[in-house]
């Protein structure tokens, strides 16, 4: 469990440098960018890790509602971490829609991941998320959002993300994790 909670607080903290410390990260040029990266594929190795190594209680499992709605929420999730909120006419004005989308997966997670490492992992990830929004805004609070796009895009960007989650969903499976009821 260790293993997961470091790899999940270096994932946090790796994010929240810039904002932390922005005088020395900016002093640090090109450089701090591959520092940065080297630290987010280390925290995630260490939550692969530490999830798989880790044991808890279990609360509750997969259930056939709980899976529809997980996949919903995911593509949801896959919506909005792609360009389609940026580019569209739906959701353009919507200031964090990437993070938005990743705290939507981290909740499709949980609704079928009820153990505690799954808890410290998909629950502190979607903290982080939170927490990422609210430091965005208090750091940069005029924000202009992008012009309107068109509504293809969104429509372009969705059934993408209806194909991402199949493509996912066989993943999951061929690593034992059945993601479709």
């Amino acid at each position: 469990m260790i293993l997961l909670i470091l790899g999940v607080l270096l994932w946090a903290l790796a994010h929240f440098y810039k904002r932390l410390a922005p005088a020395h990260r900016a002093s640090m040029g090109d450089k701090g960018k591959g520092i940065v990266a080297v630290a987010l594929v280390v925290s995630i190795l260490l939550m692969i890790f530490g999830y798989r190594a880790a044991d808890g209680a279990v609360f509750w499992g997969r259930h056939s509602a709980t899976v529809g709605i997980n996949n919903l929420l995911m593509i949801a999730a896959l919506y909005f971490t792609s360009p389609g909120p940026k580019k569209g006419a739906l959701f353009y004005k919507m200031r964090h829609p990437m993070l938005t989308g990743f705290l939507l997966w981290t909740i499709a997670h949980l609704l079928v991941n009820g153990d505690v490492p799954s808890f410290v992992l998909f629950g502190g990830l979607g903290l982080w998320a939170v927490a990422e929004m609210v430091v965005i805004n208090r750091a940069e609070p005029g924000w202009v959002p992008p012009a309107k796009g068109k509504i293809g895009k969104d429509i372009m960007f969705a059934a993408i993300s209806i194909v991402l989650l199949g493509v996912i969903g066989m993943i999951h499976t061929w690593l034992g994790y059945p993601t479709f009821g």
